[in-house]
Parts: C-alpha cells; sequence; structure tokens
C-alpha cells in the first residue's frame, strides 16, 4: 500500500504541480494581458495628449493667423481712407497758384472800384473757392499777432517787430497755408518780428 500510496501521492503531487503550472501559466497570461491593456490605455492617453497638443498648437496659429488678418485688414482700410483723403493733393496743390493769383486779382479789382467788373470775377472766383472747399482744400487762417509755430508756419525773414507785443509773434502772412484734410499741403509763409 505504500507503494500505491506513493503513486497516488505522487500522481496527485503531479497534478497539483501541473494544476500548479497551469495556474501559474493563466496567472502570468493574465498579468500580461493586463499589462497590455494597461499600456494600450497609456498609449491612447498619450496619444490623446498628443493630439490635444496639436489641436491647441493649430488653434494657437489659427488665432495668430486671424489677429494678423484683422490687422491687415484695419491698415489697408485706413491707408485706403488716407489715400482717399489726399488722392487730390498733387491737383490741388497745382491749383494753389492760380488760387493765390485770384486773391490778387480780386484785391486789385476792388480798389478799381468797377462794381459789374467785381460781381463777374466775385462769381468765378467764389464758385471755384467753394469746388476746392468741396474737395477737402481748406485755408490755413494765420493772421498778424498770432504766436510763431516752427512746425505749422514757415519763416521766410525775421524782421524787428512794430511794437513789443508782436515780437516772437506773426507780423505779416506773405502767403496762405492750406489743409487737405489734416494734412498740410502749403505751409503758409509769415514774417516773424524779434
Amino acid at each position: 500500500m505504500n507503494k500505491q500510496q506513493d503513486s497516488n501521492n505522487k500522481e496527485h503531487n503531479n497534478e497539483l504541480d501541473n494544476n500548479d503550472s497551469v495556474k501559474d501559466q493563466i496567472e502570468e497570461l493574465l498579468d500580461e494581458a493586463i499589462e497590455e491593456v494597461e499600456g494600450a490605455e497609456g498609449e491612447q492617453l498619450s496619444e490623446n495628449d498628443q493630439l490635444k497638443a496639436d489641436l491647441e498648437k493649430e488653434k494657437d496659429k489659427f488665432l495668430r493667423l486671424f489677429a494678423e488678418f484683422e490687422n491687415f485688414k484695419r491698415r489697408t482700410s485706413k491707408e485706403r481712407i488716407e489715400l482717399f483723403k489726399t488722392a487730390n493733393q498733387e491737383v490741388m496743390s497745382a491749383m494753389l497758384p492760380v488760387l493765390d493769383d485770384f486773391d490778387r486779382a480780386m484785391n486789385e479789382i476792388k480798389k478799381a472800384k468797377d462794381k459789374n467788373l467785381l460781381k463777374g470775377v466775385e462769381l468765378i472766383y467764389n464758385k471755384f473757392n467753394e469746388t476746392l472747399l468741396n474737395k477737402g482744400l481748406e485755408p490755413m487762417n494765420v493772421k498778424q499777432g498770432d504766436v510763431f509755430d516752427a512746425d505749422m508756419h514757415e519763416a521766410i525773414t525775421q524782421i524787428p517787430a512794430p511794437s513789443d507785443k508782436l515780437k516772437g509773434k506773426i507780423v505779416d502772412v506773405v502767403e496762405r497755408g492750406y489743409k487737405l484734410g489734416d494734412k498740410i499741403i502749403r505751409y503758409p509763409k509769415v514774417v516773424t518780428g524779434k
């Protein structure tokens, strides 16, 4: 019986060993499967993180491009408005000597006291002046006694001031200045007192 028991015990032990080895194998397979699933989840998370990072990068790129485009639109719109405002600058600058001649002619005709001649030239002068004003030309109002500003006036000479009030101020306006919109197209030429 001992031999039989020993062989039974051996068989039983072998079965247990086989069961243990099968159990170990199953546990190993389960552990490997769990690791694979966790690894896949880790890869998936890192892939998701990568996709999120890429999305944020593209979103930032898009926002910058959009902001740049908005700035471009604003800048070109502003430039276009400025161009329209000053598009006539060359023509207006060419017309200023004609306007000056009209002013001188009006002063001389007033001295002649010929009312019919004065009325006719005055009509033409007013129409010409209104047309230029409608196109954006504005005369700069500078008169004797105004403070001289080098940014706004062009001093052609300095003379001794006729009175103490006119020292450092404008004594005479030789040529009228004009603006087209906000831009000065001809600075007034003045004489200052010292």
